[in-house]
């Protein structure tokens, strides 16, 4: 203690009193502190048993939070990972679409410029339609007109069918007559000779008689030519009018039978 802080005493007893005055503070004080020391104590006791609670809860927390942070990081990695190939997959994929898409266009400019050229190719054929229709009309009149020409070919053909078969059977008629007449001349010839009249006139007239009636077309003139081939009978009538009625050698009744018997 300082001396300076000491009063000075007047007697033993103030001074034993300042001291006993000064001791009790002292006490008291030292009283107020140890109370205080054990409060501190106390608290502080109280404060570090809070405290170790809280360091250990803090350290669990960290533990916790430690292994959160490494689940985090791993899921993170695997995240990362993940998107990295997410990623190149979807480059992939996006270069692909553009690789697609560049022959979806290269396809589509095709396909207009084909869509042109079928559009160029139906106008054509339009155009090629029509001259055809009306090469048809045109075809289907001359059709029309060659199948009527054609009807009237078989008609006019059946008519010359028709007229040949007349010729022929004139024909065979001329033939048979031809061969009468020369049996005819045979036993005119012979008669000839027995009769005293002139032979020499009524065998020329016979002759040409016979070369008027031999004289026929051999073919058909026209369709209405079928009519003008005389029969038989007729040739032989014009023969007997050309020679006269008394030196006709042929009487009516030999010239019918004859005539019957060539046509049949």
């Amino acid at each position: 203690m300082d001396s300076e802080g000491i009063p000075t005493f007047s007697s033993p007893k103030e001074e034993t009193a300042y001291w006993k005055e000064l001791s009790f503070k002292y006490k008291q004080s030292f009283q107020e502190a140890r109370e205080e020391l054990a409060e501190f104590q106390e608290g502080s006791r109280e404060l570090e048993a809070e405290l170790e609670a809280q360091l250990v809860q803090a350290e669990q927390r960290n533990r916790d939070l430690q292994a959160d942070n490494q689940r985090l990081k791993y899921e993170v990695e695997t995240l990362k990972e993940k998107l990295e190939h997410q990623y190149a997959q979807s480059y992939k994929q996006v270069s692909l679409l553009e690789d697609d898409l560049s022959q979806t266009r290269a396809i589509k400019d095709q396909l207009h410029k084909y869509v042109r050229e079928l559009e160029q190719a139906n106008d054509d054929l339009e155009r090629a339609k029509r001259a055809t229709i009306v090469s048809l009309e045109d075809f289907e009149q001359r059709l029309n007109q060659a199948i009527e020409r054609n009807a009237f070919l078989e008609s006019e053909l059946d008519d010359k069918e028709s007229l040949l078969v007349s010729v022929q059977r004139l024909k065979d008629e001329a033939r048979d007559l031809r061969q009468e007449l020369a049996v005819r001349e045979r036993q005119q010839e012979v008669t000839r000779k027995s009769a005293p009249s002139s032979p020499t006139l009524d065998c020329e007239k016979m002759d040409s008689a016979v070369q008027a009636s031999l004289s026929l077309p051999a073919t058909p003139v026209g369709k209405g030519s079928e009519n003008s081939f005389p029969s038989p009978k007729g040739m032989l009538c014009s023969l007997c009018d050309y020679l006269g009625a008394g030196s006709c050698f042929l009487t009516n009744s030999t010239n019918t039978s004859s005539v019957f018997t060539v046509g049949s």
